[in-house]
């Protein structure tokens, strides 16, 4: 819309140049005026022929405006100076010659005058143009420079993301997993050496934790260190067929009720899944000698697991810990849109609760 308002104007100024100008209502002058205005809606797509149709009103009719237009607009689009140079200076001799309607005679210093001026008026589009034109050169130039840049800040970012990965995996390998092998190594042995049934049971179970803990941290340590390449292949994730196993495995006396078998989604198996293994987990820690019931239940549209725990028999070890466990699942309730609830129960145990939409 803008672009036709321009048009408009132009021509509109045009024709009033010419017929302010008006030398003489013969046909064919009238005619080169009427193409040299109607040739401004050319000056886009075809600028050469637009400016070549201007060329016989700015000599039969001294029209300045539609030329000057025209050629502004071809120098806006070439880059070729002889060329523009040379439309110039055809400019400037249809401007210079006397038109053949003209009744007054003309004076050789007049010539030369109409030269000069031609000249100069030929030259300010031409000028104007290659400063446009320069302009959006440069201006492309600095957005060129800039995406440069960008790009360079954003794999100077990379690269020290990938250092810090594989600071942190190398962290990992050497002492953390060097640590849990120990204790799985230990376990191991006592399972052995153990004197009676139930130490040799805990000792398994040490062990049994120890050694999926160890294939979970050498997982881990791979994606850190294969960060950022398509080749890296993730690990299969748990979903709820492995509850049983985790509530199983997870050293406590835990009971699995509801049907692990429900119709729900991968991203909803996951947070379910991990909801369990931090509540268990938290069992052991906090609540040694507690017994857990884990439910899993759905409610139409809204899945979920409640892990409820009795009170603790024992005072719980001072073990370290992030205290970020329920954070995590609760940013993994907020992304899949659900809720998580925790809390002590009125018989002093612990009760963990997520619910999750599965529409």
């Amino acid at each position: 819309m803008r672009r036709r308002l321009i048009d408009a104007g132009l021509i509109g100024l045009a024709v009033l140049d010419i017929w302010i100008d008006l030398w003489s209502d013969a046909p064919v002058s009238i005619a080169s005026g009427v193409i040299g205005c109607a040739a401004l809606l050319l000056r886009r797509r075809m600028p050469r022929t637009a400016f070549a149709l201007t060329l016989p009103c700015a000599l039969l009719e001294a029209a300045l405006v539609a030329p000057f237009v025209a050629l502004y607009t071809l120098a806006v689009r070439s880059r070729d100076r002889r060329f523009l140079a040379a439309c110039a200076t055809l400019f400037a001799l249809a401007q210079a010659s006397p038109s053949p309607f003209q009744d007054d005679p003309v004076i050789d210093s007049d010539t030369l005058v109409y030269l000069a001026y031609g000249v100069a008026t030929a030259a300010v589009p031409v000028l104007l143009g290659q400063l446009v034109l320069t302009r959006r050169d440069l201006s492309r130039r600095i957005e060129e420079i800039e995406e440069v840049k960008e790009h360079e800040r954003v794999l100077h970012a990379q690269a020290i993301l990938a250092q810090e990965r594989a600071q942190l995996a190398r962290e990992m390998h050497d002492v953390v997993s060097h640590q849990v092998s120990l204790i799985a190594v230990q376990a191991g042995a006592l399972q052995v050496a153990a004197p009676d049934e139930p130490s040799r049971e805990a000792a398994r179970t040490i062990r049994s934790l120890s050694v999926g803990t160890l294939d979970e941290l050498r997982t881990m340590v791979a994606l850190l260190r294969g960060a950022g390449d398509d080749t890296t292949q993730l690990a299969p994730q748990p979903t709820l067929a492995d509850l049983k196993a985790l509530v199983t495995g997870s050293g406590i006396e835990a009971v699995l009720t509801g049907d692990p078998d429900l119709t729900v989604g991968t991203p909803v198996q996951r947070a379910l899944y991990r909801t369990v293994q931090e509540a268990l987990t938290n069992v052991r820690k906090h609540a040694p000698g507690a017994a857990a019931t884990v439910e899993l239940w759905r409610n139409g549209l809204t899945a979920g697991v409640t892990v409820t725990n009795t009170p603790p028999t024992r005072p719980a070890l001072p073990l370290p810990g992030a205290r970020q466990g329920l954070v995590g699942l609760q940013e993994r309730a907020d992304l899949l849109n659900g809720t998580l609830e925790s809390g002590p129960t009125a018989d002093g145990g612990f009760q963990v609760r997520m619910a999750l939409p599965v529409n």
